[in-house]
């Protein structure tokens, strides 16, 4: 197969996508691969984390002092909490066995996932505990690396409580810093994700391969062509981002009109319900709520309609790029040609 550069590896990306998803078009295959693409690409990150709720600190903290919890609802709260992490680790690993039986759809060119999803299914057992402990390692590093700010804040929020002069200046500069030391930080669990599923997944997939194994190979790739790869991680990481602000550019007033319209048209009969009595109260009820549940799954119908096209091709622009170093990715790719047979005939 072509060795492509991570420049040129662009337009083959593109033209293998719009191949897959729109040649032939047929609407209920391009939404199921499109959603799959989503799931498995787009929409949802391996290493997403997000903030607590803070609350303010007025003097309506006061107003908990009476408040408690009975042993039976503090039981009820854990085991809804161990309920959510369950069913948070299964949705992880079925998007794991997705994501691999996506793999093999997109190097081989087919568009049935259920008949491989169980291919892979002790390789996509190994990859997935994987994807937990780096997951875990990466909690652990963002607790440790948030700690002295949260401290710091908890000290300026305790002088303040006790009359204490709080320079603004220092707070700006502290809330800056934090901000730095997350934004390098997602980039370094990016960057792992990224080698993760780009480079060691391959590996995993067509050869069985074990963690060490994958990630030796892949970073003996890496370390052969360390340039190549940068301008790779580079591209791979900003087009994705730079794709989806053009789409929004161009769809925002489409989209801004009629969402716009349903919306008011929700607003409408919300107010309508303050002076509706019997039965005119229940149909604008359910007028309502089937405009907003209209609403809903039209937003995503369209996330899912942009968001495929790009999550395809993020997926087929690591396959090229990495399937013209990888021999056996690439030979499934672009299959080499047949042996000349040969001139000499037996007698």
């Amino acid at each position: 197969m072509k060795v492509f550069s991570a420049s040129q590896a662009i337009s083959p990306a593109v033209e293998r996508t719009k191949n897959y998803l729109f040649r032939p078009f047929r609407l209920g295959t391009y939404l199921k691969l499109s959603l799959v693409a989503c799931l498995t690409e787009g929409f949802s990150s391996n290493f997403n984390f997000n903030s607590g709720h803070h609350t303010s600190s007025g003097t309506g903290i006061g107003d908990f002092t009476g408040f408690h919890l009975s042993n039976e609802i503090m039981a009820l709260i854990v085991v809804a909490v161990l309920v959510c992490i369950a069913a948070g680790i299964i949705i992880s690993y079925l998007i794991t066995r997705l994501r691999f039986a996506f793999f093999h759809c997109l190097i081989h060119q087919t568009k049935e996932i259920m008949p491989v999803w169980g291919l892979y299914r002790v390789q996509a057992m190994r990859f997935f505990i994987l994807t937990l402990i780096v997951c875990f390692i990466s909690l652990g590093v963002l607790a440790l690396a948030v700690a002295p700010f949260a401290l710091s804040f908890y000290k300026i929020y305790l002088a303040s409580q006790h009359g204490g002069q709080v320079s603004w200046v220092s707070c700006i500069a502290l809330f800056l810093a934090l901000f730095v030391v997350i934004f390098l930080l997602a980039l370094i669990f990016a960057v792992v994700n990224l080698t993760m599923h780009d480079f060691m997944l391959p590996h995993i997939a067509l050869e069985n391969a074990t963690v060490r194994a994958a990630w030796l190979a892949a970073c003996g790739y890496i370390k052969a062509e360390k340039g190549a790869f940068l301008l790779y991680v580079f591209l791979r990481l900003m087009l994705p981002f730079l794709a989806m602000i053009a789409l929004f550019i161009i769809l925002f007033i489409p989209l801004l009109i009629v969402f716009g319209i349903l919306g008011i048209s929700v607003i409408g009969f919300t107010a309508a319900l303050t002076y509706a009595t019997g039965v005119t109260r229940i149909f604008f009820i359910a007028l309502d709520a089937i405009v907003g549940l209209f609403t809903l799954c039209l937003g995503l119908l369209v996330a899912i309609s942009v968001g495929g096209p790009i999550a395809t091709w993020k997926r087929n622009y690591a396959l090229l790029f990495y399937g013209g170093r990888y021999q056996v990715l690439g030979d499934i790719l672009s299959p080499p040609p047949p042996p000349i047979p040969s001139t000499t005939e037996v007698a």
